[in-house]
This record gives structure tokens, sequence and C-alpha cells, in this order.
């Protein structure tokens, strides 16, 4: 992590604690995450799987159409999760550095 300079002006401590309250509230909002991604096999008949890569090893559970929309909607959950856990530790970092962690 880079020293602080003297001339560096603090950060909007109240600003980043506000934006790190909003995330955890997007957080509890994102509902059930799953990882992994929905894939379609075939080529005359396509259905659509559920592929994770577990221990090195890929897992795939049969969809259809009717489970489809559901585990996207998971995976997607989870790929928000990541990112939001991303900015959580940035500006966590920056708070840390200044001494005004929450």
């Amino acid at each position: 992590m880079p020293r602080i300079r003297k001339s560096t002006p603090p950060p909007d401590v109240a600003a980043l604690k506000a934006r790190l309250a909003e995330l955890k509230r997007q957080m509890k909002a994102l509902g059930v995450v799953m990882r992994g991604s929905v894939v379609v096999i075939g080529v005359r008949h396509k259905q659509a799987y559920f592929s994770l890569n577990k221990d090195g090893k890929t897992q795939l559970i049969y969809l259809g159409q009717k489970r489809e929309g559901q585990a996207r909607q998971y995976s997607d959950n989870y790929r928000h999760l990541r990112q939001i856990v991303e900015e959580m530790t940035t500006i966590t970092m920056t708070l840390l550095q200044w001494d005004a962690c929450p």
C-alpha cells in the first residue's frame, strides 16, 4: 500500500461510510447467490445446464427451460455480490489508511 503524503487531502470519510452502508443494503437485498454459469449444450437440441467448476472438476446439472431463468438470476446475483465486495474492500482500505474505519 502506498504511503500517504502530507499533501494528499483526506478523503470525505462521511461519504465513504455512507457508501459502505448503501453497499451493505444492496448485499442484503441480493437474495440467493450461486457461483457458476448457465451454459447451453447441443447442436440440434440445445439444452440449458448449470456449470460449476469445483475442485478442478466441472459439475453440470440439467436445467431445462423451466429453471434456466432462475439459475441465471442466482448466477447474476453472485457476480453482483463480487462487485459489491470489491468496492467495499477499496473503501475500507482507504478508511483504514486514514484511521477512520467504521
